[in-house]
Protein backbone atom coordinates (compact mmCIF):
# COMPACT_ATOMS: atom_id res chain seq x y z
CA UNK A 1 0.00 0.00 0.00
CA UNK A 2 2.73 2.34 0.46
CA UNK A 3 4.55 1.59 -2.70
CA UNK A 4 1.27 2.38 -4.42
CA UNK A 5 1.07 5.67 -2.88
CA UNK A 6 4.48 6.54 -3.55
CA UNK A 7 4.21 5.59 -6.94
CA UNK A 8 0.90 7.93 -7.08
CA UNK A 9 2.81 10.64 -5.64
CA UNK A 10 6.02 10.93 -7.26
CA UNK A 11 3.80 10.49 -10.76
CA UNK A 12 1.72 13.20 -9.92
CA UNK A 13 5.03 15.45 -8.93
CA UNK A 14 7.22 14.38 -12.13
CA UNK A 15 4.23 15.03 -14.25
CA UNK A 16 3.15 18.60 -12.53
CA UNK A 17 6.72 19.54 -12.89
CA UNK A 18 6.54 18.36 -16.48
CA UNK A 19 3.99 20.58 -17.60
CA UNK A 20 4.80 23.15 -15.47
CA UNK A 21 7.99 23.68 -17.35
CA UNK A 22 6.48 22.60 -20.78
CA UNK A 23 3.49 24.56 -20.40
CA UNK A 24 6.24 27.85 -21.01
CA UNK A 25 7.56 27.03 -23.87
CA UNK A 26 4.21 25.76 -25.06
CA UNK A 27 2.73 28.77 -24.50
CA UNK A 28 6.09 31.04 -26.34
CA UNK A 29 5.29 28.16 -29.14
CA UNK A 30 1.76 29.19 -29.77
CA UNK A 31 1.86 32.62 -29.43
CA UNK A 32 5.32 34.02 -30.73
CA UNK A 33 4.41 32.89 -34.29
CA UNK A 34 1.55 35.40 -34.00
CA UNK A 35 3.66 38.22 -33.13
CA UNK A 36 5.65 37.58 -35.94
CA UNK A 37 3.47 37.65 -38.11
CA UNK A 38 1.94 40.99 -36.98
CA UNK A 39 5.50 42.11 -36.96
CA UNK A 40 6.33 41.39 -40.34
CA UNK A 41 2.98 42.28 -42.03
CA UNK A 42 3.19 45.80 -40.13
CA UNK A 43 7.06 46.08 -41.54
CA UNK A 44 6.06 45.22 -45.01
CA UNK A 45 2.95 47.22 -45.19
CA UNK A 46 4.85 50.15 -43.84
CA UNK A 47 8.00 49.74 -45.62
CA UNK A 48 9.60 49.94 -42.11
CA UNK A 49 12.27 48.02 -41.48
CA UNK A 50 12.39 48.03 -37.50
CA UNK A 51 9.59 45.77 -37.89
CA UNK A 52 10.88 43.42 -40.20
CA UNK A 53 13.89 43.41 -37.94
CA UNK A 54 11.94 42.69 -35.30
CA UNK A 55 10.22 39.68 -36.50
CA UNK A 56 13.79 38.59 -37.77
CA UNK A 57 15.25 38.96 -34.27
CA UNK A 58 11.92 36.93 -33.02
CA UNK A 59 11.99 34.49 -35.35
CA UNK A 60 16.14 33.42 -34.26
CA UNK A 61 14.65 33.37 -30.13
CA UNK A 62 11.69 31.30 -31.26
CA UNK A 63 13.84 28.64 -32.77
CA UNK A 64 15.39 28.18 -29.62
CA UNK A 65 12.49 27.29 -27.57
CA UNK A 66 11.02 25.10 -29.97
CA UNK A 67 13.82 22.98 -29.87
CA UNK A 68 13.11 22.92 -26.33
CA UNK A 69 9.62 22.61 -26.39
CA UNK A 70 10.10 19.32 -28.79
CA UNK A 71 12.15 17.53 -25.44
CA UNK A 72 9.80 18.42 -22.92
CA UNK A 73 6.28 17.78 -25.12
CA UNK A 74 8.21 14.02 -25.95
CA UNK A 75 8.89 13.57 -21.91
CA UNK A 76 4.67 14.23 -21.72
CA UNK A 77 4.16 11.81 -24.19
CA UNK A 78 6.93 9.28 -22.57
CA UNK A 79 5.48 9.68 -19.06
CA UNK A 80 1.73 9.33 -19.91
CA UNK A 81 2.55 6.02 -21.07
CA UNK A 82 4.76 4.92 -18.27
CA UNK A 83 3.11 6.76 -15.18
CA UNK A 84 -0.11 6.41 -16.37
CA UNK A 85 -0.83 3.05 -18.05
CA UNK A 86 -4.14 2.37 -16.74
CA UNK A 87 -5.41 5.93 -18.01
CA UNK A 88 -3.95 5.27 -21.30
CA UNK A 89 -5.26 1.75 -21.60
CA UNK A 90 -8.86 3.03 -21.33
CA UNK A 91 -8.64 6.94 -22.74
CA UNK A 92 -6.06 5.87 -25.51
CA UNK A 93 -8.28 4.89 -27.91
CA UNK A 94 -10.44 7.40 -27.55
CA UNK A 95 -8.11 10.15 -27.68
CA UNK A 96 -5.51 8.92 -30.30
CA UNK A 97 -7.06 10.84 -33.06
CA UNK A 98 -5.82 14.21 -31.41
CA UNK A 99 -2.82 13.32 -30.27
CA UNK A 100 -1.65 12.22 -33.92
CA UNK A 101 -3.04 15.56 -35.31
CA UNK A 102 -1.11 17.16 -32.53
CA UNK A 103 2.18 15.78 -34.01
CA UNK A 104 0.78 15.94 -37.54
CA UNK A 105 0.37 19.68 -36.53
CA UNK A 106 3.97 20.02 -35.15
CA UNK A 107 5.62 18.45 -38.14
CA UNK A 108 3.74 20.91 -40.80
CA UNK A 109 5.30 24.01 -38.46
CA UNK A 110 8.74 22.79 -38.15
CA UNK A 111 8.84 21.98 -42.06
CA UNK A 112 7.67 26.09 -42.70
CA UNK A 113 9.71 27.07 -39.78
CA UNK A 114 12.80 25.83 -41.60
CA UNK A 115 11.61 27.44 -44.95
CA UNK A 116 10.88 30.67 -43.89
CA UNK A 117 13.79 30.80 -41.38
CA UNK A 118 16.07 30.38 -44.74
CA UNK A 119 14.33 32.40 -47.13
CA UNK A 120 14.87 35.69 -45.96
CA UNK A 121 15.08 38.22 -48.72
CA UNK A 122 15.04 35.74 -51.21
CA UNK A 123 11.86 37.12 -52.22
CA UNK A 124 11.22 39.69 -55.06
CA UNK A 125 7.74 40.37 -53.21
CA UNK A 126 8.31 40.60 -49.48
CA UNK A 127 4.70 39.33 -48.98
CA UNK A 128 5.34 35.68 -50.49
CA UNK A 129 7.75 35.50 -47.36
CA UNK A 130 5.15 36.64 -45.29
CA UNK A 131 2.86 34.35 -46.17
CA UNK A 132 4.96 31.53 -45.12
CA UNK A 133 4.70 32.50 -41.38
CA UNK A 134 0.75 31.96 -42.06
CA UNK A 135 0.91 28.12 -41.44
CA UNK A 136 3.56 28.52 -38.82
CA UNK A 137 1.34 30.52 -36.96
CA UNK A 138 -1.81 28.02 -37.68
CA UNK A 139 0.06 24.72 -37.59
CA UNK A 140 1.42 25.84 -33.89
CA UNK A 141 -2.08 26.98 -32.67
CA UNK A 142 -3.97 23.83 -34.24
CA UNK A 143 -1.45 21.99 -32.39
CA UNK A 144 -2.66 23.75 -29.13
CA UNK A 145 -5.64 23.00 -30.32
CA UNK A 146 -5.52 19.10 -30.45
CA UNK A 147 -3.37 18.59 -27.12
CA UNK A 148 -5.99 20.85 -25.34
CA UNK A 149 -8.80 18.64 -27.06
CA UNK A 150 -7.21 15.76 -24.94
CA UNK A 151 -7.32 17.81 -21.46
CA UNK A 152 -11.25 18.78 -22.37
CA UNK A 153 -11.87 15.24 -22.88
CA UNK A 154 -10.59 14.02 -19.32
CA UNK A 155 -12.50 16.90 -17.89
CA UNK A 156 -16.11 15.95 -19.82
CA UNK A 157 -15.47 12.98 -21.56
CA UNK A 158 -17.71 11.01 -23.97
CA UNK A 159 -17.75 9.21 -27.24
CA UNK A 160 -17.25 5.76 -26.04
CA UNK A 161 -18.58 3.40 -23.48
CA UNK A 162 -16.67 1.63 -20.82
CA UNK A 163 -17.63 -2.23 -19.65
CA UNK A 164 -16.09 -4.27 -16.81
CA UNK A 165 -12.87 -1.59 -17.18
CA UNK A 166 -12.68 -2.08 -21.00
CA UNK A 167 -13.60 1.02 -23.51
CA UNK A 168 -15.96 0.24 -26.36
CA UNK A 169 -18.14 1.80 -29.17
CA UNK A 170 -15.43 4.47 -29.33
CA UNK A 171 -16.81 7.54 -31.51
CA UNK A 172 -13.31 9.94 -32.06
CA UNK A 173 -14.39 12.62 -33.60
CA UNK A 174 -17.44 12.44 -30.71
CA UNK A 175 -14.88 12.38 -28.14
CA UNK A 176 -12.42 15.32 -29.62
CA UNK A 177 -15.09 17.82 -30.01
CA UNK A 178 -16.56 17.00 -26.33
CA UNK A 179 -18.70 20.12 -24.46
CA UNK A 180 -15.29 21.11 -22.84
CA UNK A 181 -13.49 21.79 -26.06
CA UNK A 182 -14.78 25.36 -27.23
CA UNK A 183 -14.24 26.90 -23.75
CA UNK A 184 -11.03 25.38 -22.96
CA UNK A 185 -9.33 25.94 -26.18
CA UNK A 186 -10.35 29.16 -26.81
CA UNK A 187 -9.49 30.51 -23.46
CA UNK A 188 -5.58 28.02 -23.84
CA UNK A 189 -4.71 29.97 -27.07
CA UNK A 190 -6.17 33.69 -26.06
CA UNK A 191 -4.05 33.05 -22.99
CA UNK A 192 -1.23 32.26 -25.09
CA UNK A 193 -1.02 35.06 -27.48
CA UNK A 194 -1.90 37.74 -24.79
CA UNK A 195 1.18 36.09 -22.44
CA UNK A 196 3.40 36.18 -25.62
CA UNK A 197 2.96 39.65 -26.08
CA UNK A 198 3.17 41.07 -22.74
CA UNK A 199 6.65 38.63 -22.32
CA UNK A 200 8.14 40.73 -25.64
CA UNK A 201 6.35 44.11 -24.08
CA UNK A 202 8.65 43.08 -21.07
CA UNK A 203 11.97 42.45 -23.25
CA UNK A 204 11.71 45.78 -24.96
CA UNK A 205 10.82 47.98 -22.12
CA UNK A 206 13.96 46.63 -20.22
CA UNK A 207 15.91 47.22 -23.43
CA UNK A 208 14.60 50.75 -22.85
CA UNK A 209 15.38 50.97 -18.90
CA UNK A 210 19.02 49.90 -19.78
CA UNK A 211 19.73 51.70 -22.98
CA UNK A 212 20.90 48.42 -24.58
CA UNK A 213 18.80 48.88 -27.62
CA UNK A 214 17.55 51.37 -30.40
CA UNK A 215 15.50 53.77 -28.87
CA UNK A 216 13.06 53.74 -32.25
CA UNK A 217 13.32 50.18 -32.19
CA UNK A 218 12.02 49.19 -28.45
CA UNK A 219 9.38 52.11 -28.49
CA UNK A 220 7.93 50.08 -31.96
CA UNK A 221 7.99 46.70 -30.42
CA UNK A 222 7.07 48.05 -26.95
CA UNK A 223 3.72 49.62 -28.87
CA UNK A 224 3.00 46.62 -31.09
CA UNK A 225 3.56 44.05 -28.27
CA UNK A 226 1.18 46.34 -25.70
CA UNK A 227 -1.23 47.03 -28.35
CA UNK A 228 -1.46 43.05 -28.84
CA UNK A 229 -1.36 42.56 -25.57
CA UNK A 230 -4.74 44.26 -24.73
CA UNK A 231 -6.72 43.20 -27.24
CA UNK A 232 -5.76 39.39 -26.35
CA UNK A 233 -6.09 40.29 -22.77
CA UNK A 234 -9.63 41.56 -23.59
CA UNK A 235 -11.20 38.70 -25.26
CA UNK A 236 -9.05 36.68 -22.83
CA UNK A 237 -11.49 37.97 -20.48
CA UNK A 238 -14.48 37.65 -22.21
CA UNK A 239 -13.65 33.69 -23.12
CA UNK A 240 -13.08 33.80 -19.28
CA UNK A 241 -16.84 34.88 -18.38
CA UNK A 242 -17.74 32.08 -21.09
CA UNK A 243 -15.39 29.41 -19.12
CA UNK A 244 -17.69 30.70 -16.19
CA UNK A 245 -20.56 29.46 -17.44
CA UNK A 246 -19.43 25.98 -18.80
CA UNK A 247 -17.79 25.32 -15.28
CA UNK A 248 -21.59 25.90 -13.52
CA UNK A 249 -22.80 23.59 -16.20
CA UNK A 250 -20.53 20.57 -16.40
CA UNK A 251 -18.31 20.97 -13.64
CA UNK A 252 -20.36 22.77 -10.78
CA UNK A 253 -18.70 21.38 -8.24
CA UNK A 254 -14.91 22.52 -9.19
CA UNK A 255 -16.93 26.44 -9.69
CA UNK A 256 -17.55 26.03 -6.17
CA UNK A 257 -14.74 24.68 -4.31
CA UNK A 258 -13.11 27.79 -6.40
CA UNK A 259 -15.80 30.23 -5.09
CA UNK A 260 -15.40 28.68 -1.92
CA UNK A 261 -19.63 28.20 -2.37
CA UNK A 262 -21.00 25.65 0.14
CA UNK A 263 -24.17 26.30 0.08
CA UNK A 264 -26.42 25.79 -3.03
CA UNK A 265 -28.44 29.52 -3.79
CA UNK A 266 -29.31 31.97 -5.90
CA UNK A 267 -27.55 35.78 -5.74
CA UNK A 268 -24.24 33.84 -4.91
CA UNK A 269 -22.28 36.67 -4.22
CA UNK A 270 -18.01 35.79 -5.89
CA UNK A 271 -15.20 35.68 -2.93
CA UNK A 272 -11.89 37.18 -4.20
CA UNK A 273 -9.21 36.83 -1.99
CA UNK A 274 -9.41 36.07 1.82
CA UNK A 275 -8.80 32.54 3.60
CA UNK A 276 -10.73 30.00 4.52
CA UNK A 277 -10.37 28.57 8.23
CA UNK A 278 -10.72 25.29 9.67
CA UNK A 279 -14.46 25.24 9.70
CA UNK A 280 -14.71 26.81 5.93
CA UNK A 281 -15.38 30.17 7.46
CA UNK A 282 -14.36 32.88 5.17
CA UNK A 283 -12.51 35.79 6.40
CA UNK A 284 -11.07 39.08 4.73
CA UNK A 285 -12.56 38.36 1.72
CA UNK A 286 -13.99 40.89 -1.15
CA UNK A 287 -17.69 39.64 -1.55
CA UNK A 288 -19.47 40.93 -4.58
CA UNK A 289 -23.31 40.49 -4.43
CA UNK A 290 -24.54 37.97 -7.13
CA UNK A 291 -21.68 37.92 -9.17
CA UNK A 292 -20.90 34.12 -8.99
CA UNK A 293 -24.87 33.71 -10.12
CA UNK A 294 -24.47 36.07 -12.94
CA UNK A 295 -20.89 34.71 -13.83
CA UNK A 296 -22.88 30.89 -13.56
CA UNK A 297 -26.25 31.70 -15.52
CA UNK A 298 -26.13 35.66 -16.60
CA UNK A 299 -29.12 36.69 -14.17
CA UNK A 300 -28.76 37.18 -10.42
CA UNK A 301 -31.54 34.48 -9.93
CA UNK A 302 -28.88 31.72 -11.14
CA UNK A 303 -28.90 28.93 -8.91
CA UNK A 304 -24.92 27.85 -8.00
CA UNK A 305 -23.99 24.20 -6.78
CA UNK A 306 -22.80 24.15 -3.31
CA UNK A 307 -19.94 22.51 -2.33
CA UNK A 308 -22.18 20.71 0.49
CA UNK A 309 -23.54 18.71 -1.76
CA UNK A 310 -20.98 16.90 -2.86
CA UNK A 311 -19.21 14.48 -0.46
CA UNK A 312 -16.00 15.42 0.84
CA UNK A 313 -13.82 12.63 -1.10
CA UNK A 314 -15.02 14.16 -3.76
CA UNK A 315 -14.10 17.19 -3.51
CA UNK A 316 -11.01 19.39 -4.95
CA UNK A 317 -8.78 21.08 -2.72
CA UNK A 318 -10.05 24.29 -1.72
CA UNK A 319 -6.50 25.63 -2.42
CA UNK A 320 -7.37 26.17 -5.98
CA UNK A 321 -9.34 29.21 -4.71
CA UNK A 322 -6.07 30.74 -4.79
CA UNK A 323 -4.48 29.71 -8.11
CA UNK A 324 -7.87 31.25 -9.51
CA UNK A 325 -7.80 34.61 -8.10
CA UNK A 326 -4.05 34.96 -8.64
CA UNK A 327 -4.46 33.94 -12.06
CA UNK A 328 -7.22 36.91 -12.46
CA UNK A 329 -5.81 39.61 -10.79
CA UNK A 330 -2.53 39.07 -12.91
CA UNK A 331 -4.82 38.96 -16.08
CA UNK A 332 -6.20 42.26 -15.24
CA UNK A 333 -3.79 44.09 -13.63
CA UNK A 334 -1.68 43.31 -16.78
CA UNK A 335 -4.17 44.57 -19.31
CA UNK A 336 -4.45 48.10 -16.77
CA UNK A 337 -0.72 48.67 -17.52
CA UNK A 338 -0.93 48.45 -21.09
CA UNK A 339 -4.08 50.69 -20.73
CA UNK A 340 -1.70 53.34 -18.83
CA UNK A 341 1.00 52.78 -21.56
CA UNK A 342 -1.43 53.86 -24.51
CA UNK A 343 -2.95 57.06 -22.40
CA UNK A 344 1.07 57.80 -22.09
CA UNK A 345 1.99 57.04 -25.46
CA UNK A 346 -0.55 59.26 -26.76
CA UNK A 347 -0.84 62.37 -23.96
CA UNK A 348 2.70 62.99 -24.01
CA UNK A 349 4.02 61.32 -27.36
CA UNK A 350 7.09 63.62 -27.46
CA UNK A 351 8.10 62.68 -24.02
CA UNK A 352 9.91 59.51 -22.81
CA UNK A 353 7.57 56.87 -20.82
CA UNK A 354 7.97 57.31 -17.30
CA UNK A 355 10.64 54.80 -15.16
CA UNK A 356 8.33 53.50 -13.20
CA UNK A 357 6.02 52.91 -16.28
CA UNK A 358 8.61 50.54 -18.17
CA UNK A 359 9.78 49.34 -14.50
CA UNK A 360 5.41 48.03 -14.31
CA UNK A 361 5.84 46.36 -18.49
CA UNK A 362 9.34 44.61 -17.51
CA UNK A 363 6.93 42.79 -14.62
CA UNK A 364 4.39 42.01 -16.97
CA UNK A 365 6.65 39.37 -18.50
CA UNK A 366 6.76 37.27 -15.47
CA UNK A 367 4.06 37.98 -14.11
CA UNK A 368 1.69 36.76 -17.40
CA UNK A 369 4.01 33.25 -17.31
CA UNK A 370 2.74 33.18 -13.77
CA UNK A 371 -0.82 33.68 -14.50
CA UNK A 372 -0.56 30.62 -17.27
CA UNK A 373 0.77 28.11 -14.66
CA UNK A 374 -1.97 29.63 -12.08
CA UNK A 375 -4.32 28.92 -14.50
CA UNK A 376 -2.85 25.32 -15.63
CA UNK A 377 -2.40 23.96 -11.96
CA UNK A 378 -6.47 25.26 -11.26
CA UNK A 379 -7.61 23.44 -14.09
CA UNK A 380 -5.64 20.23 -13.46
CA UNK A 381 -5.80 20.32 -9.19
CA UNK A 382 -9.26 21.78 -10.05
CA UNK A 383 -10.26 17.93 -11.31
CA UNK A 384 -9.16 15.94 -8.55
CA UNK A 385 -9.60 13.23 -7.66
CA UNK A 386 -10.56 12.24 -10.91
CA UNK A 387 -8.22 11.78 -14.08
CA UNK A 388 -11.62 10.92 -16.15
CA UNK A 389 -13.69 12.90 -14.75
CA UNK A 390 -16.56 10.40 -13.47
CA UNK A 391 -14.91 7.03 -14.97
CA UNK A 392 -11.17 7.22 -13.46
CA UNK A 393 -9.74 8.50 -10.21
CA UNK A 394 -5.63 9.36 -10.28
CA UNK A 395 -4.88 6.82 -7.97
CA UNK A 396 -6.45 3.95 -10.04
CA UNK A 397 -4.82 5.43 -13.16
CA UNK A 398 -1.02 5.58 -11.77
CA UNK A 399 1.74 2.90 -12.46
CA UNK A 400 2.56 0.66 -9.54
CA UNK A 401 6.38 0.81 -10.16
CA UNK A 402 8.38 1.30 -7.67
CA UNK A 403 11.09 3.15 -9.54
CA UNK A 404 9.27 6.65 -10.43
CA UNK A 405 11.41 8.53 -7.66
CA UNK A 406 14.80 7.52 -10.09
CA UNK A 407 12.55 9.03 -13.38
CA UNK A 408 11.88 12.17 -10.87
CA UNK A 409 15.49 12.85 -10.31
CA UNK A 410 16.36 12.63 -14.35
CA UNK A 411 13.67 14.03 -15.61
CA UNK A 412 14.19 17.13 -12.84
CA UNK A 413 18.05 17.29 -13.75
CA UNK A 414 17.00 17.24 -17.54
CA UNK A 415 14.97 20.01 -17.18
CA UNK A 416 17.56 21.59 -15.11
CA UNK A 417 20.41 21.20 -18.29
CA UNK A 418 17.51 22.61 -21.02
CA UNK A 419 16.60 25.71 -18.70
CA UNK A 420 20.45 26.69 -18.03
CA UNK A 421 21.07 25.51 -22.53
CA UNK A 422 17.81 27.75 -23.19
CA UNK A 423 19.15 30.97 -20.67
CA UNK A 424 22.80 30.65 -22.11
CA UNK A 425 21.89 30.48 -26.00
CA UNK A 426 19.42 33.12 -26.03
CA UNK A 427 22.01 35.64 -23.85
CA UNK A 428 24.33 34.92 -26.06
CA UNK A 429 22.11 35.30 -29.62
CA UNK A 430 21.51 38.86 -28.39
CA UNK A 431 24.23 40.06 -26.16
CA UNK A 432 26.14 41.20 -28.52
CA UNK A 433 23.73 41.86 -31.41
CA UNK A 434 23.05 45.85 -31.70
CA UNK A 435 20.08 46.95 -33.93
CA UNK A 436 22.09 49.61 -35.85
CA UNK A 437 24.95 46.95 -36.74
CA UNK A 438 22.20 44.45 -37.99
CA UNK A 439 20.38 47.29 -39.69
CA UNK A 440 23.19 48.11 -41.96
CA UNK A 441 24.22 44.27 -42.43
CA UNK A 442 20.40 45.04 -44.12
CA UNK A 443 21.59 47.53 -46.12
CA UNK A 444 19.55 50.21 -44.00
CA UNK A 445 20.73 53.38 -42.06
CA UNK A 446 19.02 55.68 -40.37
CA UNK A 447 15.87 53.80 -40.57
CA UNK A 448 16.15 53.47 -44.67
CA UNK A 449 17.60 51.59 -47.13
CA UNK A 450 20.93 53.44 -48.66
Amino acid sequence: MTAMYDAVSYSRLLTEITLGFHIIFATIGVGVPVMIALAEWRGIKRNDPYYILLARRWTRGFVITVAIGVVTGTSIGLQLSLLWPSFMQVAGQAIGLPLFMETFAFFVEAIFLGIYLYTWDRFKNPFVHFMLIIPIALAASASAFFITCVNAFMNTPQGFTLENGVIRNVEPIKAMFNPATATKVSHVLSSAYMTCAFVLAAIAAFSLIKGRSDKVYARKALKLTLVAGIIFGITNALIGDFSGKFLAAYQPVKLAAAEWHFETKDKAELIMGGFLTEDNEIKYALKIPYALSILAGGSPNTVVHGLNETPPELQPPLRIHYYFDGMVLIGTLTIAIGVVYLWFSRAKRKKPLPRWLLIAIVCCGPLSVIAIELGWIYAEVGRLPWILVGYMKVEDGATTANNVHIMLLLFCLLYLVLAISCIKVLAKLFRNAHVADELLSLGIEGGKRK
